[in-house]
């Protein structure tokens, strides 16, 4: 009996559209990820882009001042006017004495820039209604704690492992690939997450092991993009007519649709293929040049 196998290219448009969509939804769930790791971690040394110092900061600390301080010269900087920054900051350098946070009016600074986000209702961030709560952050800054990235990290790996579950699934239908690469393609994102989640670990012990969360994030990244790329490829421009060459064998396979002729939805799609798509791809690498240069 002839093994049954089942090919990207060869699937019914609607689970076409049903693989489309959801690898669609997870690359967008991505990139916002990605925005949302430049406005965290991204701003810890206070610049937007993610650098070394970002890293160390975020998972070691910086142990030459307190969290509030890094905060406020970090990704809670223009929250606060300078000269409230000012003076939260020489508060904590004169040692953060409740008193004078009553007469200073520190107090109010907090409950009108801060409090809105910091409150009773918010999780995961502390309560500013409460002073114990902000004393904690003028102390030196030791980066994460244990407890945050033992939650983080098993979020992290039961999350992201289903994420790379179902796309591996769908990259495993492709044939562009033979099957020894798609096996390491598919195996790359969950050796990269394995070591990222162990180089916060490493790194809260030693700043030496920063650029091993860098390195761990972009193979994520790129083990991602190939599986999405490929998989988009194969079900919709392998065997389409608008991608076939006149007088090809697929093109041949292929019905009239909607009374064009396969030659006219060739050469259209050729058209596409040698000048749009290469117009559009130039556009879209100076948009992420002129990007990267206003963000430096």
């Amino acid at each position: 009996m002839k093994d049954l196998k089942i090919t990207l290219s060869e699937l019914d448009t609607p689970v076409k559209i049903l693989f489309t969509g959801y690898l669609t939804t997870v690359a967008i769930g991505y990139l916002f990820a990605l925005i949302q790791i430049l406005f965290t971690h991204g701003m810890a040394d206070g610049k937007l882009g993610l650098s070394i110092d970002d890293i160390v900061y975020s998972y070691y600390g910086n142990r030459s001042g307190t969290v509030l301080e890094k905060k406020l010269n970090g990704s809670m900087k223009g929250k606060a006017s300078e000269q409230e920054t000012f003076k939260i900051m020489q508060w904590v350098r004169d040692g953060a004495d409740e008193t004078e946070f009553t007469n200073l009016k520190i107090n109010k600074i907090f409950e009108k820039k801060c409090e809105m986000c910091h409150n009773s209702g918010a999780s995961g961030i502390p309560d500013f209604a409460e002073f114990e709560n902000i004393k904690e952050l003028t102390h030196e800054d030791e980066g994460a704690t244990f407890s945050s990235l033992t939650r983080v990290s098993h979020i992290h790996l039961f999350g992201i492992s289903f994420i790379f579950m179902f796309v591996g699934l769908i990259f495993s239908f492709s044939t562009t690939a033979s099957s020894k690469y798609k096996s390491i393609a598919i195996g790359m994102p969950y050796a990269f997450l394995i070591v990222d989640i162990l180089s916060w670990w490493l790194t809260k012990l030693s700043p030496m092991f920063a650029s091993l969360i860098m390195i761990a994030g972009a193979g994520m990244g790129a083990s991602f993009a190939f599986m999405w790329i490929i998989s988009m490829k194969e079900m919709w421009f392998i065997n389409n007519p608008w991608f076939c060459e006149p007088g090809s064998p697929c093109q041949r396979a292929i019905k009239v649709v909607s009374g064009f002729s396969l030659n006219s939805l060739a050469y259209i799609g050729k058209r596409l293929r040698t000048e749009l798509f290469p117009k559009l791809f130039s556009i879209l690498k100076d948009s992420f040049n002129w990007l990267y240069n206003k963000m430096k």
